[in-house]
């Protein structure tokens, strides 16, 4: 769990050119914020925040039932959307315009290529109109009766929010779980139900993270509670069909995340525990689900690894021995302790090992490489023989291959899934024996679309450092490239999360109307390989700021964009990156958007009741107890580094029932730029009072909210708002 904000790439309308049309205007008055003057005193600094009165101390409870926000609080929140809300109304017909195109280019009734596993295939499917999928199963290989097993639709009517985390049959085909949450708050309910009574089975599991596993014999579920600060503390054992939950696991350590899963030979049940830069992980022997958990590896800080069991040996896919881009060992023993460990596939510089997927008699790893995806097959019965590998990849500048290890073992067959910036998502399933690649799925835009009208192109930027910064773009190929056309330039850039180069049906309604849509794959990401995150983490954190920056100035010298003529966007910890090159060079952008955005990382790091503080003090340092840790991060905090300066048009946005990036956040935020700004340009907060982290759940209800940044990013490069 961390802050991420990673939306899912989900026209029948031509759309408009980007041309000046949305008219002059003059604003309304903008909320202003009361300042209660809030002293903090800290390891003998002292700071001054005078909207720490938006922090609900009774936040816990608002996670879990917002109508009990305070009055004052909510007072201002309200009147924050009823200015957003009047300022944008001259974009309401573009809103739609662009919301009709992105909903146009969905195939409503949709369904996902079908999983076997054993006498079943399992698959997920959208019913015209619907926001929510139905998960469904037929007979293998047969076009027989469909049985269904969950209709989320149907359980989300009269919901204003309703989203399923894990979702899984029992090994044994007579039990479905899913775990809801219909708040926001991140806090799931899961549900089991018999599949032959098709009623539920057993009492509700509340209070749960959305991860649980089945036991490998069906007979039992294994689930994570979490605490009343949001955090996941404990994992418990239930009979499937209903029973007494049993503690398994407790973690002592409020810096840890937990979750559960089961090997892939079905030998063991895992617990995982770890944060950013630390693992341990915990077995349970299938043959006996009620046995004590034994740990492979004690936690060792700055040692990670993870682990799966491939029939009669153990396979760690490890940083250990500094193997910074990791490597893959193994280990014989029943319990693999650091100790067995024999290295198989070298640690390579450069040569990110990202994950892998045991089957019977295959491994599949996969591996990025100068920014690019690829699979690496090893055929178990040649383990050491020459051209025991082979290499599954794809020619295209810039693409996105993820590997889907599906559910069976014993089989020849994987799947994957390729995509770029101008091809819509392929699955395919792979022959892991004769190499066949077979076409299951092409992702279908029913408005149309045809990649030769686009172009995709991959740049590198010079950092300060020296270090090329890799940018990827997409453009209409008649785009001029004069500076003329307007640029929305977007980053993350934290948690070692990479930023493919993925297929977006909404990025399409910019590009369609003359703009550039840019990726920056900067420092803090694992784009160029783990190094890569941390030369972007804790003292270094710095770097993804300004390899941002660096990124808008190589477009600008390119002749891509224009000083002023780039729309910033970022989300959580990106929404940190936008805070921080407002402060930093806000001449060079035309608007920015920052999606609950992580901005006051100085008070939240500091602040040990919030779900992701003490779990997130590897990434970011820790302030309470570190003189050197405050420093830093209050030299970059983008709350406590606003300055009197003029800004650019700014749209924040948040979730009031949000755990990870807390809706207080954005609305200070807002607060302080609207109050130290020495420039006229809007300063908009929209928080969504039924929503947390992720916004609207519904599949289109969420592309409202992409189809407001969007023409927020078109109105404000267009310039209305000056006028008088």
């Amino acid at each position: 769990m961390s802050r991420q904000w990673l939306r899912i790439a989900c026209d029948t309308l031509e759309p408009e050119p980007f041309a000046s049309h949305l008219g002059a205007m003059s604003l309304p008055k903008a909320p202003v914020a009361a300042k209660h003057h809030h002293i903090i005193d800290q390891l003998g600094r002292r700071r001054i925040d005078d909207y720490a009165w938006m922090k609900d101390d009774n936040w816990q409870q608002v996670l879990r039932d917002p109508k009990t926000l305070k009055a004052d609080v909510r007072e201002h929140l309200d009147a924050e959307n009823a200015y957003t809300t009047a300022v944008l109304a001259p974009t309401e017909a573009l809103q739609a315009a662009l919301f009709a195109e992105m909903k146009g280019r969905i195939k409503e009734d949709d369904s996902s290529v079908p999983s076997p596993d054993g006498r079943f295939d399992y698959y997920t499917r959208y019913a015209l109109g619907t926001e929510h999928p139905v998960h469904a199963r037929r007979p293998r290989g047969q076009d027989g009766p469909e049985e269904l097993l969950l209709d989320e639709d149907a359980e989300a009517r009269g919901k204003a929010y309703y989203q399923v985390g894990a979702a899984s049959h029992s090994p044994d085909h007579g039990l479905y779980a899913w775990a809801v949450d219909e708040q926001g708050s991140e806090y799931f309910t899961i549900r089991v139900r018999d599949l032959v009574s098709g009623q539920d089975v057993g009492t509700l599991i509340e209070s749960a993270y959305g991860d649980f596993v089945f036991s490998p014999d069906s007979q039992w579920i294994f689930w994570i509670w979490r605490d009343e600060n949001a955090r996941p503390a404990k994992v418990f054992r239930r009979a499937a069909r209903g029973g007494e939950d049993v503690l398994v696991y407790e973690e002592a350590d409020d810096g840890m995340f937990l979750g559960v899963d089961a090997a892939s030979d079905d030998s063991h049940i895992l617990i995982h525990v770890g944060n950013q830069e630390t693992t341990e992980i915990w077995l349970i022997p299938a043959a006996d689900p009620t046995a004590a958990a034994v740990v492979a590896e004690p936690r060792q800080v700055g040692i990670k690894y993870s682990l799966d069991h491939w029939t009669d040996r153990w396979v760690i896919r490890t940083n250990a021995d500094d193997a910074v881009d990791f490597k893959l060992s193994v280990s014989q023993a029943a319990v693999p302790a650091r100790t067995s460990w024999t290295d198989w596939i070298a640690h390579t510089p450069g040569h990110y090992i990202t994950g892998f997927a045991a089957y019977a008699g295959h491994l599949v790893r996969a591996e990025r490489v100068n920014a690019l995806d690829r699979l690496v097959v090893v055929a178990r019965a040649s383990l050491d023989q020459e051209g025991a590998e082979h290499i599954v990849s794809f020619d295209e500048e810039a693409y996105a291959l993820n590997l889907d290890a599906g559910y069976e073992y014993e089989t020849t067959r994987s799947r994957f899934v390729y995509q770029s910036p101008t091809t819509p998502r392929q699955t395919y399933d792979y022959d892991l024996a004769s190499r066949e690649r077979t076409l299951r799925k092409t992702q279908e835009i029913p408005s149309g679309h045809d990649p030769a009208r686009y172009v995709a192109r991959r740049l590198l930027a010079k950092a300060a450092d020296g270090a090329e910064v890799p940018i990827t773009l997409l453009m209409l190929k008649d785009t001029p490239q004069d500076g003329s056309a307007p640029v929305l330039l977007y980053g993350y850039g934290s948690y070692g999360i990479a930023m493919d180069s993925s297929f977006s049906i909404r990025n399409l309604s910019l590009v369609d109307r003359g703009w550039i849509w840019a990726v920056a794959h900067i420092r803090g990401g694992s784009d160029k390989g783990w190094g890569w995150f941390l030369d972007g983490r804790r003292q270094n954190k710095p770097n993804t700021f300004t390899d941002f920056i660096a990124c808008g100035e190589h477009l600008v010298a390119q002749g891509y964009a224009t000083k002023g003529r780039i729309a910033a966007y970022g989300g959580s910890a990106g929404g940190m990156l936008m805070g921080a090159v407002a402060n930093l060079r806000p001449d060079l952008w035309g608007a920015i958007i920052a999606a609950v955005p992580f901005v006051d990382v100085l008070n939240t790091m500091s602040d040990t009741t919030l779900p992701l503080t003490p779990p997130e003090w590897p990434e970011w340092g820790n302030p309470i107890e570190d003189p050197a840790a405050y420093d830093l991060i209050e030299g970059y905090s983008p709350y406590d580094r606003v300055a009197a300066q003029p800004y650019p048009p700014i749209l924040a946005t948040g979730g009031l029932s949000d755990p990870r990036v807390t809706y207080w956040e954005p609305a200070k935020w807002t607060a302080k730029l609207r109050d130290l700004s020495t420039g006229n340009a809007p300063i908009l907060l929209r928080i969504n009072m039924e929503a947390g982290h992720g916004g609207a759940s519904g599949r289109f209800d969420f592309l409202k909210e992409i189809a407001l940044d969007y023409a927020f990013a078109i109105w404000a490069l267009e310039g209305s708002w000056k006028a008088e």
